[in-house]
């Protein structure tokens, strides 16, 4: 199985504010940030299945609605996977969450810290991950840096959701781009804690860092944690498969440690929907 545990929807008009601005300086003042459901398909169309992300991040600018998502995911059946995004700064997050799981038919549950400006060890959010682990859904985590000027930098390290993980043994936690910068930190806590992993979405693009994460991973002895992710639109899901087959190439000529094969093919074609239990 190929599963893609990574991909963004951004309609028209959904990115905005600080995001949007962060973007075109990123990219270029002509640059929108812009994600349809048929540019979607046809990145995932060819392997087994996906996850979608909505994304309700307001305090920088960036609304994704869980409508959205659901409307496109339901086309597909079996094959994609939609995560629903509430802002937990909302009181009524736990409520907004358990709608949209029951009544819009979606799998998880995505949240942002640097995104959505929040703190996630902080207690006060804790009813959300409860309904999470009420409602036997996944959560992923962007829990690394970003070049949004106005998000918590602070809130972003992946040890902050350790105290959750103890918390909720059984809430399936994935850490989005293995944490980014704090890779180490990343390992350190999904070794630790048997219910959490981490998708390698987007480091193909970093490739010293990709390739010092998975020797990282290598040596902790957690690969069999890595999920394969894309991050689409930013990368498709063929262009990280033929990086992550890439990705001993900055090594080439070298005495510096190899990723084998085995673990490259065990990553590509790992059972994650299992793992994560989506129906």
């Amino acid at each position: 199985m190929v599963f893609d545990c990574h991909t963004h929807l951004f309609g028209p008009g959904q990115v905005t504010g600080a995001m949007r601005t962060a973007c075109k300086r990123a990219w270029g003042d002509e640059h929108e940030l812009v994600a349809l459901p048929e540019e979607n398909w046809e990145s995932v169309k060819d392997v087994d299945g996906a996850i979608v992300l909505a994304f309700d991040a307001p305090a920088t600018g960036t609304k994704v609605p869980n409508e959205y998502v659901a409307e496109y995911v339901s086309k597909h059946p079996g094959k994609l996977f939609g995560f629903a995004s509430v802002d937990p700064n909302n009181y009524l997050a736990p409520s907004i969450l358990e709608t949209a799981i029951k009544e819009l038919n979606l799998s998880g549950l995505k949240l942002g810290p640097m995104y959505q400006n929040f703190y996630p060890d902080d207690k006060k959010h804790f009813s959300l991950y409860a309904k999470a682990d009420e409602l036997n859904i996944p959560i992923l985590f962007h829990q690394g840096t970003s070049f949004v000027p106005e998000g918590f930098l602070d809130a972003s390290r992946p040890a902050a959701l350790d105290p959750i993980a103890r918390e909720f043994p059984d809430l399936k936690i994935i850490i989005a781009h293995m944490g980014h910068p704090w890779v180490g930190e990343c390992i350190s806590v999904v070794r630790k804690n048997t219910n959490m992993y981490m998708d390698l979405s987007a480091l193909g693009g970093r490739p010293w860092q990709f390739y010092n994460a998975m020797v990282l991973a290598m040596e902790y002895g957690v690969t069999h944690k890595i999920l394969l992710g894309s991050d689409f639109p930013f990368f498709t899901i063929k262009e990280t498969i033929d990086l992550l087959w890439r990705i001993n190439d900055v090594v080439e000529g070298t005495k510096m440690p190899k990723i084998p094969n085995q673990i490259i093919e065990d990553i590509i074609n790992r059972m994650t929907p299992e793992i994560l239990n989506l129906s």
